[in-house]
């Protein structure tokens, strides 16, 4: 069930881009030719997506970019085709109209079509570079006074890749610098595929610093780019420890927090299974899980605090217009921001990076800052 779950949003978007095509033949037979083109690259682009696929492509940008390209373009069909179906109705109705009228009517209509190229180019150019500093503060009752005021800086989602530069995550890390934190932590996904350069990437966020130091738990693309115990001991030498089932009691002043990881944790499977026996007594319990999902889980087991990402914040979601917006919340409750559940708090990321395609709208890249407080 799991490997046929990762399939979905590729197979919702094959369909919606035949659909969309399908729509536009019957508006403008004059296209036909170049509209089953442009539905076959579009297809093919959406299916290469899909790890298992991607891995027959080399490496390289022109292949990722392309990749990239195929979903864009399949995503503004479907937005184009919405955005005719409004301007086709709008010219139908209400009596015949003057002159002026039609020609404001036309510029309305032009604009309408428009939008899906606009917005689109305005996610891949704009708002994927915009980094944004996040600061959130967990109110718990109950915090050890040392540890009132501790900051936990997080990154996740990084996907090193054509579609984010050394350079770009560089520019992340001194962020996360800026922020002087306790601890610092990095919540998986560090690449996309085999072939991405996951070693650039390690390097950068060995740059990291933080007073009690910088740990990490992996994320699924690591299983994708079968590189998980290369990525543990690559960043083992550059100070940046993944937890693999493992945990660290850590000291600030008289105040212990246990700090435990855990690889990827696969959807519709049992989550965390021995990860009770992490726990330590008397202990501030904090959890690195890049699957959010296992929020309910941890909860009931007793953790404390479950850092997570994975969901991008839905790397494409207008929920100012409507909260189900968001495909990912297709997926999990857990898309984005802070919960609670009994005294567990989880935070999920939005990450800095990008995967299918290079777009982020309403969903801007983030760098966190987790700060404990005390109530």
């Amino acid at each position: 069930m799991h490997s046929l779950s990762r399939f979905i949003p590729e197979l919702i978007a094959i369909s919606l881009t035949l659909l969309c095509h399908r729509v536009l033949l019957g508006w403008f037979p004059w296209a036909r030719r170049w509209l089953a083109v442009s539905a076959a690259a579009a297809v093919c682009g959406l299916l290469l997506n899909v790890p298992q696929f991607s891995r027959l492509l080399p490496a390289g940008p022109m292949f990722t970019w392309g990749r990239g390209a195929a979903i864009f373009w399949a995503l503004l069909v479907c937005g184009t085709t919405a955005a005719l179906a409004v301007s086709r109705r709008m010219g139908r109705r209400g009596p015949p109209v003057n002159l002026s009228r039609r020609a404001v009517l036309q510029v309305a209509q032009a604009a309408v079509v428009a939008a899906p190229a606009l917005a689109l180019g305005y996610g891949t150019f704009v708002e994927r570079r915009r980094f944004t500093p996040l600061e959130v503060d967990i109110r718990i009752p109950g915090l050890p006074k040392d540890l009132d005021g501790i900051r936990i800086a997080q990154l996740s989602d990084i996907h090193l890749s054509s579609f984010l530069s050394a350079e770009e995550l560089s520019a992340a890390v001194d962020m996360a610098n800026s922020f002087r934190p306790h601890l610092a932590v990095v919540t998986g996904d560090l690449i996309t595929q085999e072939g991405d350069p996951l070693d650039a990437c390690i390097r950068e966020l060995g740059r990291l610093r933080a007073e009690a130091g910088i740990y990490g738990c992996l994320g699924n693309h690591e299983i994708y780019a079968n590189c998980e115990a290369y990525t543990a001991e690559q960043a083992a030498r550059r100070g940046l420890r993944f937890l693999r089932g493992e945990a660290r009691t850590l000291r600030f002043g008289q105040a212990r927090l246990r700090l435990a990881g855990v690889d990827y944790q696969k959807m519709h499977s049992p989550y965390l299974q021995g990860a009770e026996a992490l726990l330590e007594p008397d202990t501030f319990q904090v959890l690195l899980s890049h699957n959010p999902d296992v929020f309910d889980t941890a909860a009931a087991q007793g953790w404390d605090l479950i850092l997570a990402g994975h969901t991008h914040g839905g790397q494409v979601t207008v929920e100012y217009l409507n909260q189900q917006l968001n495909l990912a919340r297709f997926f999990t409750p857990y898309v984005y921001g802070h919960y609670e559940k009994e005294k567990s708090h989880l935070y999920v990321t939005r990450g800095i990076g990008t995967v299918g395609v290079p777009i982020r709208i309403g969903a801007a890249p983030e760098v966190a800052l987790v700060r404990l407080c005390a109530i």
